[in-house]
C-alpha cells in the first residue's frame, strides 16, 4: 500500500478519510472479510480483520507525524484528552512545520477520534469530556456596574462567599464592567475590603482569597454601551480560548440603563458556547404598562428561560422553608385550607437602621416590596402542590394563586408615611407622600381559600426589624375547655409562627394544662430555635440565589406572566394614589406604624399581634 502526499493536499476524498469507529475495525466479533475501502478509487483493502487493525493503526500513526500532530498512546485515556485538546488548539501552535496556515488543518470531530482500545475506555468509567490542562474557564460572570454600591457590598462578597465554599468552579472568570477608567488591580482593591471569609471555615482563607482576586477582571465600558460589550466579550472570549463556556450577567445598573445595557449585552457579549443567563434587579417596571413594556423588549432579545428577576428577599431561609415545611409535613399539609385556617399574617417591618434606597421616593413601598416579596410570600404559602419542585412547576402554580387575588379596593388598604425624627415634616429623602408604610387584607378567590383574608404589614422607620408569616387556626368547634381558657379566647387560637427575624425560629402555639391542682389552661409555644439546633451561619441572601442562577433553579424568580398578574393586583390602588383617593397617614419614626391599620384589623375580626 502506497501514498504519496504533496504538501497538504491528500490523495484520498474526504469522505473516504475519515477515521472510522474503532469497534467497527477491530471489534471481536466483526467478521474476518473486510472486502474494500474505496479511497478516491485508488486504495482497495481485502485483508483479515486483525491485520487491517494493525495496519490502519500503523497508518494513522504515519498520516498524524506527517501532519506534524502530537500524537501520544491510545492506551492512556487522559493522554488521548490531552490530544484532543492539541486538535483544538492546534490552529495558534507556535510549531512549525508543513501546516503552518490553520485553514489547512485536518480537523476530525470529537466523535471520530476515539482510543483504539474503547471497550477499555469505557469499562474503566473515564469521560470523554476534554481535561482543563488550560485553566480555561466553564462559567464567566459578568457584574455590569462593577463600581456601584450594591455590587460592592453585596454581588462581589456572595460571588467570593460561593467560590470560597466550593460553589463556584475554581477556574471561573469574574469580569466587573462600568464606565470608570480603572485598572484590574484598581478594581481588586475596591472589592477586597468587602471579602471576608465566612466564620465557621477561616480555613486557607487568604490563599482563597488571592485566587479569586486573581481570577477577577475589569472592562471600561465607556460611554458607548455595544463598543463595551463588544470589549467585554473580546475579553471573555480571550479567557475562554473558544473552550465551552457558560455566562452570567449580573446587571447592577439604574432602571434607566437598563434597556440600553440590555440591548448591547444581547447583540454583542452572549456565548455560542454554551448557555447565557441574565440578572435583573428589581423594580420590575414602574406600573403595568410600564413593566409590559419592559417584558416585551427583554423578550425581543432573550428567552424567557434565559431571564432572573431577583429580589435579595426571597433569598431568605424562611422563603425556602414555607414549601419544605408544608410539602413534607403531613402534619400540615392537610390543615392547609379554609376548613381550619383563619388568617394568614405576612409582616415585614424595618427598623430606624435601614434607610430607603436611591430610587425608592420615586417608586415607594408598594413597587419596591410590595409588588415582587410580599406577594412572592403569599403565592408560595397558598400554592397547590406542583407536579415536581422544577422551577417551572412551581412557578406554574404561583401564577395561578395571582390570578386568583381579588383586585385591591381602598376600604382594604392603609397607607403611611414616617415623620422626621421630633416634628411634624415628611423626611426630605422622599418625594411627595411616596408611601413607606403598607397594610391591606388581600383575599383568594378559589376552592381552597375562598373567605380567609391575608393580611399584609410592611414598613419602613419602625420600632423593630421583624419578618415573620403567622397562620392562625380557627377555634375548636364546641370546646368543652372554654370556660377554663379566660375571657380572651383569641388568645387560645392554635398558631404556626415562621419567623426569620429577630431569630430565625418556627414556632406553634398550643393550649396545654397548667402544673398543679385544679384545672387551668395556658398558650404555651413550641419551638423550633434555629441558632440553638443548628451550629452554622446562614448564608447571606445573594449566595443562595446566585447559586440558583447558576444552577438553573428559577423557582424563586418572577416569571413574566407571574409579573403581569401581580401588577393587576396593585394597579387599581396605584391608580388611587395617582388621583389623591388614597390618603398617606403620618407616623412617628420608630412607632409602630398607622392607627389605621389596627382598625383594618378590627374590621376583618383579627386580633392584631403585638410580641
Amino acid at each position: 500500500m502506497s501514498a504519496s502526499f504533496s504538501s497538504t493536499s491528500l490523495p484520498f476524498s474526504e469522505s473516504s478519510f475519515a477515521f472510522q469507529r474503532p469497534p467497527l475495525l477491530c471489534s471481536k466479533v466483526a467478521s474476518n472479510n473486510f472486502h474494500s475501502v474505496a479511497c478516491g478509487g485508488r486504495l482497495a483493502l481485502n485483508v483479515g480483520g486483525t491485520s487491517l487493525c494493525r495496519r490502519f493503526r500503523g497508518f494513522k500513526l504515519w498520516v498524524l507525524e506527517r501532519l506534524n500532530f502530537q500524537f501520544q498512546s491510545p492506551k492512556q485515556p487522559k493522554n488521548r484528552i490531552r490530544f484532543e485538546n492539541n486538535l483544538e488548539n492546534s490552529g495558534s501552535s507556535n510549531e512549525k512545520g508543513p501546516l503552518s496556515d490553520s485553514s489547512s488543518i485536518l480537523r476530525v470531530p470529537d466523535d471520530k477520534v476515539t482510543s483504539m482500545e474503547s471497550p477499555s475506555l469505557q469499562q474503566t468509567g473515564l469521560s470523554a469530556t476534554p481535561m482543563d490542562v488550560s485553566r480555561k474557564p466553564s462559567l464567566c460572570i459578568s457584574v455590569i456596574g462593577a463600581t456601584g454600591e450594591l455590587a460592592k457590598s453585596k454581588i462581589f462578597p456572595a460571588l467570593f462567599a460561593l467560590y470560597y465554599s466550593g460553589f463556584l468552579p475554581e477556574n471561573v472568570g469574574i469580569f466587573g464592567y462600568s464606565r470608570k477608567d480603572i485598572t484590574d488591580e484598581d478594581l481588586r482593591s475596591i472589592i477586597a475590603s468587602t471579602l471576608t471569609c465566612r466564620v465557621d471555615h477561616q480555613e486557607n482563607c487568604v490563599d482563597k482569597l488571592d485566587a479569586f482576586l486573581s481570577r477577577t477582571y475589569h472592562i471600561n465600558g465607556g460611554c458607548d454601551n455595544k463598543y463595551g460589550m463588544s470589549m467585554l466579550n473580546s475579553r471573555m472570549e480571550q479567557m475562554e480560548g473558544g473552550s465551552k463556556t457558560n455566562r452570567i450577567f449580573y446587571l447592577s445598573v439604574p432602571q434607566e440603563a437598563v434597556l440600553d445595557v440590555t440591548a448591547s449585552l444581547s447583540s454583542s457579549a452572549q456565548t455560542q458556547n454554551g448557555w447565557n443567563r441574565i440578572i435583573f434587579e428589581k423594580p420590575f417596571g414602574f406600573d403595568a404598562l410600564s413593566s409590559f413594556r419592559m417584558t416585551q423588549y427583554l423578550l425581543s432579545n432573550f428567552e424567557e428561560k434565559q431571564i432572573y428577576r431577583i429580589d435579595h428577599l426571597l433569598g431568605r431561609n424562611l422563603i425556602e422553608n414555607l414549601t419544605v415545611l408544608r410539602f413534607s409535613n403531613l402534619v400540615f399539609e392537610p390543615l392547609w385550607s379554609r376548613t381550619y385556617i383563619d388568617n394568614v399574617q405576612v409582616i415585614l417591618s424595618e427598623d430606624l437602621t435601614k434607610h430607603p434606597g436611591r430610587y425608592f421616593s420615586g417608586y415607594g413601598i408598594i413597587r419596591d416590596i410590595v409588588h415582587s416579596h410580599i406577594l412572592q410570600t403569599i403565592a408560595l404559602l397558598a400554592m397547590e402542590p406542583p407536579v415536581s419542585l422544577d422551577g417551572e412547576d412551581i412557578r406554574n402554580e404561583k401564577v395561578k394563586v395571582l390570578r386568583s387575588i381579588r383586585k385591591l379596593e381602598p376600604k382594604d388598604v392603609i397607607l403611611g408615611q414616617y415623620k422626621a425624627s421630633g416634628g411634624a415634616k415628611v423626611d426630605t429623602c422622599l418625594n411627595g407622600l411616596t408611601p413607606t408604610y403598607f397594610a391591606a387584607a388581600l383575599y383568594i378567590d378559589n376552592a381552597r381559600w375562598d373567605g380567609v383574608p391575608f393580611f399584609i404589614k410592611t414598613g419602613l422607620g419602625l420600632i423593630k426589624h421583624q419578618m415573620e408569616i403567622r397562620i392562625q387556626f380557627r377555634n375548636v368547634p364546641g370546646n368543652v375547655y372554654r370556660e377554663c381558657m379566660g375571657h380572651n379566647m383569641d388568645r387560645a387560637v392554635n398558631e404556626l409562627i415562621l419567623r426569620d427575624v429577630p431569630d430565625e425560629a418556627i414556632l406553634v402555639r398550643v393550649n396545654n394544662k397548667v402544673p398543679g391542682l385544679g384545672l387551668q389552661l395556658d398558650s404555651s409555644e413550641l419551638n423550633l430555635l434555629y441558632k440553638d439546633k443548628y451550629n452554622m451561619e446562614v448564608p447571606d441572601s445573594y449566595e443562595q440565589l446566585l447559586l440558583d442562577v447558576i444552577d438553573g433553579d428559577n423557582h424563586l424568580f418572577m416569571r413574566s406572566d407571574e409579573l403581569e398578574a401581580a401588577w393587576n393586583i396593585l394597579t387599581p390602588i396605584l391608580n388611587e394614589i395617582d388621583k389623591d383617593n388614597i390618603s398617606v397617614e403620618l407616623y412617628e419614626m420608630g412607632g409602630r406604624g398607622p392607627v389605621g391599620a389596627y382598625y383594618l384589623w378590627a374590621k376583618h375580626g383579627v386580633r392584631w399581634v403585638e410580641d
